[in-house]
């Protein structure tokens, strides 16, 4: 499959974690820098992480400290570990692979939802 698959979303209480996954291609997951994004409702896509096949990881100011985006190669999967969570982190997280300047794999998305 091309469209990377994300899973692991839900409910949670605010300070709470969650870990959300990704499944996607092989050569997507190894040649290509692999991103998580954000929307909330009535706000544009927001960055949140991405990881570079050199394995660099680089955070949007909003999670710096408290997310961890990290890879496993045997499994094809890219992991966004989210910690300490806030109200204003509930929105619909995507994985997709970035190609260049551009985003050319985007997935459906999964629902996550932080309750104060």
């Amino acid at each position: 499959q091309e469209q990377p698959v994300e899973s692991g979303g839900g409910l949670v209480q605010a300070g709470g974690s969650l870990r959300l996954s990704c499944v996607a291609s092989s050569r997507s997951v190894i040649l290509y820098t692999m991103a998580w994004l954000r929307q909330a409702p009535e706000k544009e896509r927001q960055f949140v992480a991405s990881i570079t096949p050199s394995d660099a990881t680089f955070y949007g100011d909003a999670v710096k400290g408290r997310f961890t985006i990290s890879r496993d190669y045997a499994k094809t999967t890219v992991y966004l570990q989210m910690d300490n969570l806030k109200p204003e982190d509930t929105a619909l997280y995507y994985c997709a692979r970035q190609n260049g300047d551009l985003y050319d794999l985007v997935g459906q998305g999964t629902q996550v939802t932080v309750s104060s």
